[in-house]
C-alpha cells in the first residue's frame, strides 16, 4: 500500500456498526475493566451507533450487569487512593468529570478508612519533605504543600501536616 492509500483508508468516513456488533464489542470493553456510563456512551458514539441503538445497548449492559455505576465508583476510588495515593479532592473532581452522581461519590469517599487516609498523607508528606532539598523553610513548606494539593488532599490537612514537619 502506498502512503496516499494509507491516508485515505484511515481518514475515510466512520463505518456504521450494527446493533449486534456494537453490543458484542462494548460488552468486551466493559468486561475488561469497570466503566462508567459516560465512557460507554462516548465509545458507542465514536463507533457511529445511532442514539436509539446506544440506548438499547446501555439498557442491555445494565440488565446483564456489565455496566454498574456504583461498582465503577467503588473500584475507581479504591484504585486511585490505594495505588496512585490520590486524595479525596482529586478523586471527587475526576468522578465529577465522568458525570457521576454526588451521592455515589460521597458514599465511595466515605468508605475510605480515615486512619489509612491520614497515614497515606503523612507518608507522602514525609517522603516529599526529605526529598525536597530546599534550604529556605518557607519555600520547602510551599513545595510540599503544592505537591500534596496536586495529589488532592484537603487544604486544612495539608497545612497541619506541613506545620508538623516544619516544627519537628
Amino acid at each position: 500500500m502506498s502512503v496516499p492509500e494509507k491516508g485515505n483508508a484511515a481518514s475515510g468516513s466512520k463505518k456504521k456498526m450494527s446493533f449486534s456488533q456494537g453490543l458484542k464489542k462494548i460488552s468486551s470493553y466493559c468486561a475488561y475493566q469497570e466503566r462508567c456510563l459516560m465512557e460507554v456512551q462516548n465509545k458507542l458514539e465514536e463507533w457511529g451507533l445511532s442514539s436509539s441503538d446506544t440506548e438499547k445497548i446501555i439498557g442491555k449492559l445494565v440488565e446483564n450487569d456489565f455496566l454498574n455505576e456504583s461498582r465503577f465508583v467503588e473500584s475507581y476510588v479504591r484504585g486511585k487512593f490505594g495505588l496512585k495515593k490520590w486524595g479525596k479532592v482529586r478523586i471527587r473532581q475526576e468522578l465529577k468529570m465522568r458525570e457521576i452522581s454526588n451521592e455515589l461519590i460521597r458514599e465511595a469517599l466515605d468508605a475510605i478508612d480515615e486512619s489509612e487516609y491520614q497515614e497515606t498523607l503523612k507518608f507522602l508528606a514525609e517522603r516529599k519533605w526529605k526529598l525536597t532539598g530546599e534550604p529556605d523553610l518557607y519555600k520547602k513548606k510551599a513545595k510540599v504543600a503544592r505537591f500534596l494539593a496536586f495529589r488532592g488532599f484537603e487544604a486544612d490537612l495539608i497545612r497541619d501536616i506541613v506545620d508538623d514537619l516544619a516544627n519537628a
